[in-house]
């Protein structure tokens, strides 16, 4: 069995399909996509953590037509290997250990409970709302925005560069949007290019001064590698969050027990975060390239052959997860590979467990009786899997 990336049916409901791929073994080539498919969770977890595959970057051609997109992504951690990625993630770690996180806690939860009195006061005005237009989408961007320090006055121009950028992750791009998206990420480089060169003489208390501060020795970020680093922070970490809490209110709402279940027991937050994290995965393919002859679950690899950890799929394997269809806020141990696992595992993941669960509680207490008000409008991509909007009402 195949599945097609742009069936609605299976975009609907992907999770059927990958069952049947799991049964069938834990690794299938798709000629669709061009790639070897991990559909198993030891399988994918082979595929993240395999030292004899990498994250090989290749330009977008003609790279002529996507210079910045491509320059983003060759100085991205996330689209390196040892020896630099290791250098990469030494200095970008050492300046998320300034404490980011702990700083931005408060502020996030205090931020998450605006976000939805904004969403309760739209749904007494009009009756409903869409839950992912007052909260999911605006708290990571701000958060993020906070973080890098991004004036306000600018913030509004940080998600329609995302939105943009993230499209050519999809398969079967249409050339438009190819071009929207080198739009965004050229006027997002250059955007932080001045961001960055204001911090050299004016630092604040944010992540790009101490992106731009941080030393190993004589070694430092060159401006490129800063860039990527703060690019890769606001597309990873609006489009996983926003997916995170709108994948998961969705299902939420339709599992009603386990909305109630967290409303009486809002102790169990912690894990209903890593249970939404799980149950509708907002990265469903993590794609990486064989640098020598390796296999992954018995299924052989040569050097530039291509294999896709099927993350989703991975979320639903009954060897590691019981009942892995029903939705469980309750649920420990919980081994989702949503952050990624090995060398790649996500630097920001404090981070977006802090947003997430600030955007939980403040749902819960707020608005416990929070309903659907209509069907949400689901997005046509695959690759990674979302809302267009979330109708609410009470």
């Amino acid at each position: 069995m195949v599945f097609g990336p742009r069936d609605p049916a299976f975009l609907a409901d992907p999770y059927p399909v990958f069952a049947a791929l799991r049964a069938d073994g834990p690794v299938h080539w798709h000629e669709e996509l061009g790639v070897a498919v991990a559909v198993s969770h030891e399988a994918c977890s082979e595929v993240l953590r395999n030292r004899s595959s990498g994250r090989l970057w290749r330009d977008r051609e003609p790279a002529s037509d996507f210079a910045a997109f491509n320059l983003l992504h060759q100085n991205s951690l996330l689209e390196n290997e040892p020896p630099r990625h290791t250098r990469l993630r030494r200095l970008i770690s050492a300046a998320f250990a300034r404490g980011h996180t702990e700083r931005l806690r408060p502020w996030v939860r205090s931020l998450s409970s605006s976000l939805v009195a904004s969403l309760s006061s739209a749904i007494e005005a009009d009756g409903a709302a869409d839950l992912l237009a007052h909260v999911a989408a605006p708290l990571p961007v701000e958060v993020i925005a906070e973080l890098l320090g991004v004036p306000e006055a600018d913030r509004p121009r940080l998600q329609p560069w995302s939105n943009a950028i993230v499209k050519m992750y999809e398969y079967g791009l249409p050339p438009a949007q190819a071009g929207a998206a080198e739009d965004a990420a050229s006027e997002f480089v250059d955007y932080l290019r001045a961001l960055a060169a204001t911090r050299v003489s004016a630092p604040g208390p944010d992540l790009i001064s101490d992106l731009v501060a941080v030393r190993d020795g004589t070694d430092r970020l060159t401006d490129d590698e800063l860039v990527g680093t703060a690019v890769l922070l606001l597309m990873a970490g609006h489009e996983a969050t926003v997916n995170v809490i709108g994948n998961g209110m969705l299902a939420l709402l339709t599992h009603r027990s386990e909305w109630e279940r967290l409303i009486a027991s809002p102790s169990l937050l912690p894990t209903a975060v890593e249970e939404l994290i799980r149950f509708d995965a907002p990265l469903q393919l993590f794609e990486r390239t064989a640098t020598a002859p390796t296999t992954v679950a018995g299924y052989a690899l040569e050097p530039g052959d291509r294999i896709a950890a099927l993350l989703g799929a991975a979320a639903r394997d009954p060897e590691v997860f019981e009942s892995p269809d029903r939705l469980d806020v309750g649920r420990s141990p919980n081994a989702h590979l949503g952050f990624g696992a090995g060398i790649h595992y996500c630097v920001g993941a404090p981070l977006a467990r802090v947003e997430i669960a600030a955007a939980l509680e403040a749902l819960v207490t707020e608005l416990p009786g929070l309903r659907l008000a209509a069907e949400p409008d689901r997005r046509p991509e695959f690759v990674i899997r979302g809302l267009h909007s979330l109708p609410v009402t009470i």
